[in-house]
Formats: structure tokens, C-alpha cells, sequence
């Protein structure tokens, strides 16, 4: 198994190597990634050594586009979750852009958690306006509060690659269940799928052997393919449509 999982980690890596490009645009540097956004674009982001240090940004994409397809961030519950996410990742907000300052010793940290937060971001708050009442991850908070289930909410831990990855609920291990880890996930897609088995793959060695992983799959607009539930069932994450959550509810609250 630990050979299957380190195959698995050495091929991500060279994915991640083989599909990044840069281009020179004035005096930043353009990256683009192989990480993609809603509408199946290559996420970019942009650098420039300022002061000794490199400046990582989304250059305003993340939020300007959120606000384009009419997702506005003005409410102050909004604004905290916002802030909050971002605080998990070391990430600033400078008027709409996504910032963070790096050094050559902890640039590629740096790097990836930009991307993350710029897909945390976009997953978090991109919504049909006219058919969606609330956030996800609210109606997911507020269950959690209604079942009495006791969590920390968005916990950083650092992986065995040394990156670190934020979950969005912990449940502490009690008399009779382990360390239980809670991923919302707003759209289910291979490609968010494939981000918390990532994530879960690189942090389980580091948490206690019997801790638990679920993913919260939002099946409200649409239904969850197959392909979705497999990959989560095979490498241990627990896939949990929203509309069957009761069916966790007491091995959560234990």
C-alpha cells in the first residue's frame, strides 16, 4: 500500500512539473497551472520580485469573475467566510486580488496554497444566484449545529509532502470514535474529488491511524456521478450526499 500511495504521490508531482508554463508579461510572470476553474480554464496566477521577496497574486480573477456571474461578497457573513478562508491559507486580500509574499525557501508552499485558496474561494461562494437560498458550507454548519455535533471548523494540517491542506470541519475522537475530518464539497467533480483524495492521502499518515475522512457532496442542483462517489470509496474518504446526511449523523455526534 505505502508503494501504491508513493506512485500515486510521484506521479501528481510530475503532472503538476509537466503541465505548468510561464511567460514573461512586463515585468511579473505569468504561470499557468494545470489546476482548472469552473469554466475549465487553466488557473494563472502572477510573480514579481519586490524587495527581496516574490509577490504572488491572482491578479483580481478569482473575485472579479465571482462577481461577474453575479455572486456579490458585500454581506459581512459573506465577508467573514471569506476572510476566514483565506486566513487558513496565509492569504491576503489587496482591494480584489488574492496576495501572498514568498520567499526561494517556501516558495512552492506559498504557491500552492495561493491555488488553493483560489479554488476554495471560487467553490465556496459560486452560486446560481436565483436558485441557491444559502452557501453550502452554511447549511452544512448549521446541521452540524442542529445534531449537536461538536467541531473545530477549518484546521490546517501539513501533509507528508510538507504542504498543507485546510479541512473544513475536525471532529475530536471520543470514548468510542476516532478523529473524524469533513470536506464540503459545493460542486462534485473529478476534479474536486480528486483534490480532497490528494489532500487526505498526504495528511492520514500524519493523524492518528484510525482517523476517519467523509466529503459532504452537495446532490441539491445536480446528481452525483458515480465516478465521484468511486473515487472517494477507494482511497478511504466517505462520500456523503447532502440529502442522506442523517444517515452519519449519529457516528458524527459520537
Amino acid at each position: 500500500m505505502i508503494d501504491e500511495i508513493q506512485k500515486l504521490l510521484n506521479n501528481y508531482h510530475s503532472w503538476l512539473r509537466d503541465k505548468t508554463s510561464l511567460r514573461q508579461v512586463s515585468d511579473w510572470v505569468e504561470i499557468t497551472t494545470p489546476y482548472v476553474d469552473r469554466h475549465n480554464d487553466y488557473l494563472q496566477i502572477y510573480a514579481q520580485r519586490r524587495n527581496g521577496d516574490l509577490v504572488l497574486t491572482d491578479d483580481g480573477y478569482i473575485i472579479k469573475d465571482l462577481k461577474l456571474s453575479g455572486c456579490e461578497l458585500e454581506s459581512k457573513k459573506r465577508r467573514d467566510l471569506l476572510q476566514m478562508t483565506l486566513n487558513g491559507f496565509g492569504i491576503k486580500l489587496e482591494e480584489e486580488a488574492l496576495v501572498v509574499h514568498a520567499s526561494s525557501d517556501n516558495f512552492a508552499a506559498r504557491k500552492h496554497n495561493l491555488l488553493q485558496a483560489m479554488l476554495a474561494v471560487n467553490d465556496l461562494f459560486y452560486l446560481a444566484v436565483p436558485m441557491v437560498a444559502s452557501l453550502f458550507l452554511e447549511d452544512v454548519t448549521s446541521w452540524l449545529d442542529l445534531r449537536a455535533i461538536r467541531y473545530t471548523p477549518k484546521v490546517k494540517f501539513t501533509g507528508k509532502t510538507g504542504y498543507d491542506h485546510l479541512f473544513d470541519f475536525v471532529i475530536p475522537k471520543s470514548r468510542t470514535q476516532p478523529e473524524r475530518i469533513l470536506q464540503a464539497i459545493n460542486r462534485p467533480s473529478r476534479d474536486t474529488a480528486q483534490a480532497v483524495v490528494l489532500a487526505w492521502i498526504d495528511t492520514r499518515e500524519v493523524r492518528p491511524p484510525d482517523s476517519k475522512a467523509y466529503a459532504v457532496l452537495n446532490d441539491s442542483e445536480q446528481k452525483i456521478s458515480s465516478a465521484v462517489v468511486d473515487a472517494l470509496h477507494n482511497y478511504d474518504v466517505k462520500p456523503v450526499p447532502w440529502s442522506e446526511r442523517e444517515s452519519v449523523g449519529n457516528e458524527l455526534a459520537a
